[in-house]
């Protein structure tokens, strides 16, 4: 090669490289709630210093300057924005090739009702703005925080607060969290464990494991993909799960109730409680419960049999139902299966 295309080329590779180098600025934001918002990119939040939350953004892509970093109060919390200048985004990180967002003109999306809002379209190639943003979110202990992200993966680490986290389409994973947690994710799955508090999580598609969570509530909701969950000690369990089936190991909690549209459920109790409800369109039912286990039965199956090594002192038997008692009936278990068998067995 000629000294000349030598340069030439070298040039070039420089031009391309100043175009992609990756920019990282920080903020400040005080508030007695915080909310941060960004469509596409990595978040990560772990515990912060001080009475304020700091974020370092990192743009990056060939469009990162046109991105515009925005702050300032709106419906009464102290919010950071990510604003991204057009409806169309390439993000060659996405696993799916399309999603599509709902955006207001001042950068917010997610909870809440405005209809004032431009469609974004986030792919993984094509003509559009190639430009995403990593957040690194620093939460002092007891900062009431809500965290917005479209499209990319969010990890939450050893935070001490009251937190949101509501993403479109994105991997979530949570780990050594205290305080109240609420998860609304899109689609992608979903990851939590060693969390003290109450919690709630909410999930289109993508399939949740959880361990180690121990609170006054636990609530899941998934329209499809499986729920599996293990070391749960709450006083309140509530399930709904569209379809996948749910399997949960070393439950304690008083009140349970469980809904499946499909898959089954297979519940391991380590303790008495007072009530438990169990519905299922079609699958199994499997409870394991203490030998102690004292609770008026109710058993119904659309198709399956039902099978216990408990022994019930029966007051109604017909072909698909089963009314008993256990002891001194202390607790109450309503089981139901659309098809499928029913297990109650000693654990």
């Amino acid at each position: 090669m000629s000294p000349s295309r030598l340069a030439i080329a070298v040039a070039f590779a420089t031009s391309v490289a100043s175009e992609s180098v990756a920019q990282t600025e920080q903020r400040t934001i005080k508030g007695s709630t915080v909310a941060v918002y960004n469509l596409v990119g990595r978040l990560r939040a772990i515990a912060g210093t001080g009475d304020a939350v700091v974020v370092d953004i990192t743009r990056a892509g060939t469009d990162a300057a046109k991105l515009k970093i925005e702050t300032g109060p709106i419906g009464g919390r102290e919010t950071l924005r990510i604003v991204y200048p057009s409806d169309r985004i390439v993000y060659p990180d996405l696993r799916r090739s399309r999603t599509s967002i709902h955006v207001r003109d001042d950068g917010t999306f997610g909870s809440g009702s405005d209809d004032r809002y431009d469609q974004v379209d986030i792919r993984s190639d094509g003509p559009g703005l190639e430009a995403h943003t990593d957040l690194v979110v620093r939460i002092p202990r007891g900062q009431k925080v809500e965290l917005f992200l479209g499209v990319g993966r969010a990890d939450i680490v050893n935070v001490e607060g009251e937190l949101l986290l509501d993403v479109a389409s994105a991997e979530v994973d949570v780990a050594g969290v205290k305080g109240n947690l609420v998860l609304d994710t899109g689609s992608g799955r979903v990851a939590v464990r060693d969390v003290t508090g109450d919690l709630n999580i909410d999930s289109g598609s993508g399939g949740m494991t959880l361990d180690k969570v121990k609170g006054s509530i636990l609530r899941l909701d998934s329209g499809s993909g499986g729920v599996q969950a293990s070391d749960i000690d709450v006083k309140e369990f509530r399930a709904d799960v569209g379809s996948g089936g749910l399997r949960v190991y070393r439950l304690t909690a008083s009140d349970i109730n469980v809904d499946t549209g499909s898959g089954g459920a297979t519940l391991e109790l380590l303790s008495v409680f007072e009530k438990l409800t169990v519905d299922t369109g079609s699958g199994g039912v499997t409870v394991r419960a203490p030998a102690a286990l004292s609770a008026e039965v109710d058993v119904e199956t659309g198709s399956g049999g039902f099978q216990t090594d408990f022994e019930i002192t029966t007051r109604r038997v017909s072909r698909n139902r089963i009314e008993g008692r256990i002891g001194a009936g202390k607790a109450q278990i309503r089981i139901e299966a659309g098809s499928g068998s029913i297990r109650l067995l000693k654990s």
